[in-house]
């Protein structure tokens, strides 16, 4: 499995990914999956890649291979919507050409990008691409995408990520999320590679390849772990009387009981797990 976050903000984009990929736990491999198509001057293109890894490497060979005289290639792409359209077409041609193959061997066409840069004077965009070639873009309201295992990473990005927020900021942000990931899932793994892209640059602005003994990244991990345990002791622990505190759980009324079960099966206390709003009559409001 793996992870990958983009970012796309007003200052830039930022782009992480991890670099575990395996078949069974006792088949764990390296792969890099952030690939850049870069046309200093005139355009930068990232594209990070999860799923199945052959699927994953064919999409980006054929994009790789197209001249900038095809019409599908993304060097000649007059804007980033039309660069995604294309990296989604190159998605289809290979499922043309494997989909049936796989099936027949019990492999799923599984296949997920995230794919973002800048094209001449265009703002940057960024999009997430489907198995099925479809696409769609980051907002000002979600300035970021996920692909692979993404739930570990996502609460740190929702509570921090705005398109006002610095690629510094941004970045720090993406390595957090990544670490709560590594944290949880060991189908997720070192090294990773970060891409920084500053708007209007139409070059890669900075890139780094972390793994275990980089000292930043070994600061983040040490620091986020100290932080949360300390915050987390400051917070007050609940109270279980019924004073009406800020810090009480406790409350008085019938919901404020344990639905209690009886021997043979009977309910002792068998309050409402819903309760309806009714009107004068008696008869259940819509």
């Amino acid at each position: 499995m793996t992870y990958c976050v983009a970012a796309c903000l007003d200052a830039g984009l930022v782009f992480l990914s991890d670099s575990r990929t395996n078949a069974g736990v006792d088949q764990v491999s390296v792969a890099r999956k952030l690939n850049v198509f870069e046309q200093p001057g005139d355009r930068v293109m990232v594209l990070l890649t999860s799923g199945n890894l052959a699927i994953s490497q064919a999409v980006v060979n054929l994009l790789a291979q197209l001249d900038s005289d095809s019409p599908d290639s993304l060097w000649s792409a007059p804007d980033m919507y039309e660069a995604a359209r294309r990296v989604g077409e190159a998605v289809r041609r290979v499922h043309d050409r494997d989909a049936e193959a796989l099936s027949e061997h019990g492999v799923d066409f599984n296949i997920n990008l995230i794919f973002g840069g800048q094209i001449g004077a265009e703002r940057g965009r960024l999009f997430q691409i489907y198995s099925a070639g479809n696409f769609i873009e980051s907002s000002p309201d979600v300035p970021y995408v996920q692909i692979g295992e993404a739930k570990y990473g996502k609460p740190i990005l929702d509570r921090v990520l705005r398109p006002d927020t610095s690629l510094d900021e941004a970045a720090k942000c993406a390595l957090i999320s990544m670490d709560s990931t590594l944290r949880s899932n060991i189908s997720v793994g070192l090294p990773l590679d970060m891409l920084v892209y500053e708007s209007g640059a139409l070059r890669v602005t900075h890139f780094a390849h972390i793994d275990e003994d980089n000292e930043y990244f070994r600061m983040i991990r040490k620091t986020w772990g100290e932080r949360l345990r300390q915050v987390f002791g400051e917070i007050a622990d609940p109270s279980w009387t019924q004073a009406q505190s800020t810090g009480s759980l406790a409350a008085a009324g019938r919901l404020h009981q344990p639905h209690r079960l009886t021997p043979g099966g009977g309910a002792a206390d068998p309050a409402p797990l819903q309760v309806l709003a009714q009107d004068p009559g008696g008869t259940q409001a819509s």
